[in-house]
């Protein structure tokens, strides 16, 4: 829930992993006074991400704000930052997670958030992984997402989609739909 005089910024750091460097992060914003209320990082290649949305008082993000590109000079790091507003999520009733394993090709991935584009759903959360191939081993392609239905869509509705897909594209895939108990105000 948003508080009065509550300020937010989304920050992303990108640069090469190394021992410490998220400490490192992390100690430069608790040292501006701010507060992580929602964080991710991921590992691609050489080099990490470290995504987060901040809160604290207006001195507080200012201050981040003004001394953060110097850290991110100082740490080698591409820093990009952005003034947000606190967001009430609306009521999702229903959450689908998906895990699937396939031969690696391009459009892939494209293919699993169409399906979910199709559907009316958001995804929270995409994860993808190649694992090379070897001498007689063709390269896997691993995905899961997470995704939320709105109100108005029934999400029972993607699974047989979503194994036509899979049987489609000769995938081993799992789905599973959850749907959460509606409360009358």
């Amino acid at each position: 829930m948003s508080q009065p005089n509550r300020h937010y910024l989304v920050i992303t750091a990108l640069g090469r992993d190394r021992p410490g460097i998220v400490n490192t992060i992390t100690r430069h914003v608790s040292s501006c006074g701010c507060n992580i209320e929602d964080s991710r990082l991921a590992m691609l290649g050489e080099e990490f991400t470290f995504i987060m949305l901040l809160s604290g008082s207006w001195n507080a993000i200012t201050q981040i704000e003004s001394t953060l590109p110097l850290k991110g000079v100082e740490l080698d790091l591409l820093i990009v930052m952005k003034r947000t507003t606190w967001h009430e999520r609306p009521t999702m009733p229903a959450s689908v997670w998906v895990q699937v394993e396939v031969k690696d090709s391009p459009h892939i991935i494209e293919r699993f958030t169409d399906l979910f584009d199709t559907h009316e759903m958001n995804i929270a959360e995409l994860v993808s992984r190649t694992q090379p191939g070897g001498d007689d081993v063709e390269p896997r392609l691993y995905i899961q997402i997470t995704a939320h239905c709105p109100a108005d869509q029934n999400a029972s509705k993607i699974e047989q989609a979503f194994n036509q897909l899979c049987t489609e594209l000769n995938a081993q895939g799992s789905i599973s739909v959850v749907n959460y108990p509606q409360h009358d105000d």
